[in-house]
Parts: structure tokens; sequence; C-alpha cells
């Protein structure tokens, strides 16, 4: 997949699904579905429901002289329109447009936690068979651009689009004054179809971010799944840690996950892991892992650990893939290291009824 940060270099024509997608959950699959020449195949929806960070992560290759993570601004100049193509014309390439740093991001100042990092959102949309995916650098010239200006010279004129498809609630444009109704007016002007989806709907409410960051914070695991379409993962390297599981008789990994990474609430968790050598990378090893402070023997620094039942060896420098299944417990302080080794054994056992 094509990533770029600058117009100049994206390929065109394009059938674009413009949003922020932070998360890629089933709503967000519904808006890129119509940009596809063709449905996901059932191996394509499986891949992406078992993401696993070597396997995925490793096969984004062909990022621009516009590196996303050093991003140069966007020319929004007037271009030239695109002639009428002629007949035999290439198709259009399915591209996600999206906003990078988030909007939120940058009205705000400060950085927000996401439940899909960059690169881990490009896998998702990789594997959903997106093959470009356009980082338009959200700043002030394109906070300030007028809806109109955004779609003719951005959507149009730059990338060439044929089709467009948006949520019905997307809004766009110097203080959001463009809506779905300006989008489909400034696409017919120029033959560009544009593709207006409902919102997705499950037990009654909307799917949406906030509401999978609300089960998140609630340890509502099943809920999250359901939104999302598949389990909630933190993807990291395995880093050297202070080994006091060991010394209990539980070894585990410390995990270093991105810092915009959103984490979910405090506590213990059972969980697969993907990644651990000597295992094919779709399949997982049963885990326990703990997210917090660790109040009996710490109290103060938050660490991310995980416990491979029924296995043993070297994580040291691995990248796992950790797959959140279900929540055992908050965390809570022990009076005594035998209590404390007494609880895990007990999570142990509760994750492996689980898992």
């Amino acid at each position: 997949m094509w990533i770029t940060s600058s117009l100049s270099t994206a390929h065109t024509p394009t059938d674009i699904a413009l949003g922020n997608f932070d998360g890629v959950h089933l709503g967000h699959q519904a808006v890129i579905r119509p940009v596809l020449p063709i449905a996901p195949s059932p191996s394509q929806v499986l891949a992406a429901q078992n993401l696993t960070a070597p396997a995925a992560l490793s096969t984004l290759r062909g990022y621009s002289d516009r590196c996303p993570f050093l991003l140069d601004a966007c020319d929004f100049e007037a271009a030239t329109p695109p002639a009428k193509p002629p007949l035999g014309a290439p198709s259009p390439i399915p591209t996600v447009v999206t906003f990078y740093p988030h909007p939120q991001e940058f009205f705000s100042h400060q950085s927000q936690p996401w439940l899909t990092p960059l690169e881990e959102k490009a896998a998702l949309m990789k594997l959903l068979g997106i093959r470009q995916l356009v980082l338009l650098p959200y700043n002030a010239e394109l906070a300030h651009l007028p809806p109109e200006a955004f779609v003719k010279v951005v959507l149009l004129d730059r990338l060439k689009a044929r089709r467009i498809s948006v949520g019905a609630d997307f809004r766009f444009g110097h203080q959001r004054q463009g809506d779905v109704r300006l989008l489909q007016h400034l696409g017919a002007q120029q033959g560009t179809q544009v593709t207006v989806v409902d919102l997705a709907q499950k037990d009654g409410d909307r799917i949406s971010s906030s509401r999978i960051r609300k089960a998140l914070c609630a340890g509502d695991i099943d809920q999250v799944q359901q939104l999302m379409g598949r389990p909630y993962r933190l993807l990291g390297r395995v880093v050297q840690g202070q080994q006091l599981g060991r010394q209990l008789g539980f070894p585990t990994a410390n995990l270093q996950i991105p810092s915009e990474k959103f984490l979910p609430r405090k506590g213990v968790y059972s969980a697969w892991v993907y990644g651990v050598p000597g295992h094919a990378a779709d399949s997982g090893v049963p885990a326990v892992m703990n997210l917090g402070v660790r109040p009996t023997v710490d109290g103060q620094n938050q660490s991310i650990e995980v416990h491979l039942l029924n296995w043993q060896g070297d994580l040291y420098g691995q990248t796992l893939t950790v797959a959140l299944k279900g929540f055992l417990r908050p965390e809570q302080r022990f009076d005594s290291l035998d209590h404390l080794k007494a609880q895990i054994q007990a999570d142990c056992a509760a994750a492996l009824a689980l898992l």
C-alpha cells in the first residue's frame, strides 16, 4: 500500500473513503467498503480480524519522499481541473484520505490517545483492500480552507476522485461548514459520485470510537469486540523490566507500546498473544496481562506485563500483539507477596477457562 502525505505524490485517479477512521471499527469499514472494487474476501476479513504485528506491519512499504512522521506542508493552491479520462483510462485506486495529526490534536494543542495509531490503522486498511493512504497534514492552512475549496482543489482537482464515500455525519472545511449535501452537490458538478453511508448501529446505538473508548474504560471487552469486529489489540516490543514476576514464579514480558495508543481500564485481562517465537503468525498463545502500577510491589510506574501460559522462552526484543479476550479483575494491592502469588495463580486458571 502506498502511503503519502503529499498531494503531489499521490497516485490518481482515486475512489476515496474520507474520514478520520480512528479504530477502523465496523462503522468505518462500512464507509470504506463502497470504494473497494470488490467486497473483501473472507480471508481478507479474517486477516484484518487477526492482525498481528510482524505479519501485517512489515508489509507496509512505499512511503513517499514526505514521510508521514515528518510532515511537510501540502500545496492547497488551485490546480488545473483534470481532463475527461480517455478510453482505456486506468481504474481508480481504492484510497483512504484522512488527516494527520488528528484535528482534535491540532485544536487542543495536546497529544491524544487513539484506538489505532497510524501504523496499526494502515495495516488494517491494507488488509481490507485499500491500496493508498493519503495523510493530509492538518495545519492552519487546511483548517481555514473553505469547504468548497477543499472539495474542488484537494479531492477533485488534485486527487481526481471518481467516487467519494463518507459517513452521514461527515463535516469538513473551515469551522466544519461543509456537510454531505454540499459534498454531493460539488461532486455532481464534475461527475463524481458521492456515497453517503448511514451510521452503523449496534444494540440500538451508534457504533463510534467514543463508544468504544467508554467500553474500554469500563473493561467491557465483549462490547468492544462487537463494535470493532475484532479483539482490541496492544502491539509493542518486549523490553527489559524489573523481573519481579520471574521471582514469583510467573515470568512476564514487559511490553512497550506506542505512547499514542488508547489503554483500557487498569486491571488483569485474559488474552491471546501473537508473534511468539516458534508459533505461526496466526497462532496465538494464551496469556494473562496486567495493566497498571503494580501497587503491591511498585505503585508508581505504569506497565503492561504479559505472562504466557504453558510457554517458556526468551521474548526480549520481540514484537508482540496482545489481543484482549476478557477483563478478569481490577488492579488491587495485596498484604503480602504470598497473597499476590496466590491471586496470580487464580488469574491464570480463570484466563485458561475463558480462552
